[in-house]
């Protein structure tokens, strides 16, 4: 499905077949910045259609190598990026629980899935987004808190969407930086959704202790353009006709 009209602004948004009942989404990820370097521009698609968001972020970016030496305290500094730039996204809520950065993996699923199960208690969303399956960057991290979204997700009978980028944009990201992107085929991709990238880079400056040196994440905005890419990971109990 190919969402892709002419032009697209916040004040006109259009919401596709399948993000029709996408009323309010719960968003599951690991890192601070994650919502904003992977999706940022469709939490603020989501955002003016109407969405309600809610974040649920499983560590606080403690590990990240990417930050200035002598920043003082890293998981406090990226706890606050994150509330700053949610905010420029819309985001209703953010929740930040402190689990491993970087070690996820060692988390027992249950304990991460009980996060999930909190908050879908709480917030009653229609939808789960998460990062892919394969986590999109190859980041371990990512995987497990995809895998939690999932468990929840079939214990509850709730749809989630993936957000992935073609196999084309990983293959030249890995040729040119030595990353593990992982993409996906034209046809395993369900939705090209167009977006406005002007609150997202405003999201990602928020996050300055990440995005002051990150070639890798600015080359994949611009091989990306104006378009994100989701695919169902989970469907909906009663699915909408397209």
């Amino acid at each position: 499905m190919v969402d892709d009209p002419a032009r697209w602004g916040r004040d006109t948004p259009r919401r596709p077949a399948l993000l029709r009942e996408a009323t309010r989404i719960l968003v599951v990820v690991a890192h601070p910045d994650d919502e904003s370097f992977g999706l940022g521009a469709l939490l603020d698609r989501l955002g003016a259609c109407g969405t309600d968001i809610t974040v649920l972020c499983l560590t606080r970016g403690e590990a990240s190598t990417l930050a200035h030496a002598g920043t003082g305290d890293l998981g406090a500094i990226r706890a606050a990026e994150l509330r700053t730039a949610a905010a420029v996204l819309g985001v209703r809520r953010v929740e930040l629980i402190d689990h491993p950065d970087g070690r996820l993996g060692t988390v027992e699923i249950t304990e991460l899935a009980a996060a999930v199960h909190r908050l879908v208690d709480q917030e009653h969303p229609s939808h789960l987004l998460v990062f892919d399956e394969g986590g999109v960057t190859g980041h371990p991290d990512h995987e497990q808190a995809t895998r939690a979204a999932l468990l929840v997700a079939r214990e509850r009978g709730l749809p989630v969407l993936g957000w992935t980028v073609p196999e084309h944009v990983a293959a030249r990201l890995n040729t040119q930086f030595g990353t593990a992107f992982h993409g996906r085929r034209p046809d395993e991709i369900d939705l090209r959704l167009s977006v406005s990238r002007v609150r997202q880079r405003r999201a990602i400056t928020a996050h300055a202790s990440q995005s002051y040196h990150n070639p890798v994440l600015h080359r994949r905005l611009a091989l990306l353009r104006d378009s994100e890419h989701l695919r169902t990971l989970h469907p909906p109990a009663n699915p909408v006709a397209t």
